[in-house]
């Protein structure tokens, strides 16, 4: 599929002064349609094997299109989604953005993503005015784990701009309380987008890419704290697809690995499969926006404190690398069992 598909106008060539996840989540204002209105600059990144684009991507072009609406002392402090219909990777996405409230303290904005004249993705935000807390707060702010070590710092000219790969990277730690229950195990990582946002990107830049990352590693939890097979089918189309490609077979190895399936590689304990597994909602609170550094390491912690009637629930803290907490956030999504196929009935 051409990229003239996939955006409504020919995408520029990649800007080398910004970094790899500002070249993704950059928008073109169509100004000639109606007011507040943008679409993706360029193409939508599809993971392998999933049914849509990556929700973070909606999420992140969402921020990123009500932050150009509103005035530069109001900064986002909560986002509230909602996953509608699966997002179409071929196809651009429009986002409308809806002026809800102008006040003195508070802004409100929805945004709206559309293909095909649908809405596929929603969103309230709401914005404060900066200093409108008043000379004195209160405050109080969840520590981050003890014992936890930062990864190896960049030698110099070593992490280079991210203008290939994905645009974030991660580093897994070890899910803690592993021998647990499942509510009271927690998954980690370490993240941050590649290369450098640009001084012209401002704040705002680090916190469509912390929207971005959020997304990471999230509904996912409830597999990997019940220990579900969560790849593609052993003998499977898809599965021989990937096997058939060096690479991917080589990147699905280092994930199965990753994922504690390094003794069974092909499920022969015959662990429960995930049939579906897609996010419903996600929310964001931005605890210290002005500050946050996504192209810094943010450590991030799961855990999930019910899952049932075929959907799971998610909480995640991010904190900077220094410990302080930057981000709360909140998903639940669909998680179904591949289900045995019922026998025939008798048709006697």
């Amino acid at each position: 599929m051409s990229d003239s598909r996939t955006t409504l106008v020919r995408p520029p060539p990649q800007n080398p002064e910004l970094s790899a996840i500002e070249n993704t989540l950059e928008l073109t204002e169509l100004n000639a349609i109606g007011p507040d209105i943008f679409t993706n600059t360029r193409p939508l990144w599809h993971p392998p094997g999933a049914r849509g684009v990556y929700g973070g991507a909606v999420i992140a072009q969402c921020l990123a299109a009500a932050q150009r609406t509103v005035p530069s002392h109001f900064t986002i402090h909560s986002m509230h989604c909602y996953f509608v219909l699966a997002g179409d990777s071929t196809i651009p996405i429009l986002y409308h953005v809806e002026h809800v409230r102008e006040g003195k303290s508070f802004a409100t904005r929805t945004v709206q993503a559309r293909q095909r004249g649908k809405c596929i993705f929603t969103t309230t935000m709401s914005f404060a005015r900066e200093g409108s807390g008043g000379r004195e707060t209160v405050h109080h702010a969840a520590l981050m784990p003890e014992g936890i070590t930062a990864p190896e710092p960049d030698l110099p000219g070593s992490r280079g701009d991210g203008s290939s790969g994905p645009p974030f990277e991660s580093k897994r730690v070890a899910i803690l309380n592993n021998d647990g229950e499942p509510n009271a195990k927690k998954t980690r990582q370490w993240i941050r987008a590649r290369g450098k946002i640009s001084e012209a990107g401002g704040h705002e830049a680090h916190l469509s890419a912390l929207a971005y990352m959020s997304d990471s590693y999230f509904i996912g939890t409830i597999s990997r704290i019940h220990n579900l097979w969560r790849f593609p089918t052993p003998g499977s189309a898809i599965a021989k697809s990937i096997e058939a490609d060096p690479a991917a077979a080589e990147q699905m190895r280092r994930n199965k690995m990753t994922e504690g399936f390094g003794d069974d590689l092909d499920n022969r304990a015959n662990r429960p499969e995930v049939g579906m597994m897609v996010s419903l909602d996600h929310t964001i609170y931005f605890h210290e926006p002005r500050s946050l550094k996504a192209d810094e390491w943010v450590f991030t912690e799961m855990e999930s404190p019910w899952s049932g009637d075929g959907r799971g629930l998610v909480f995640q803290k991010m904190w900077s690398a220094d410990g302080r907490l930057i981000a709360t956030c909140i998903q639940e999504g669909v998680v179904r069992l591949r289900q045995e196929a019922p026998p025939s009935e008798s048709k006697l």
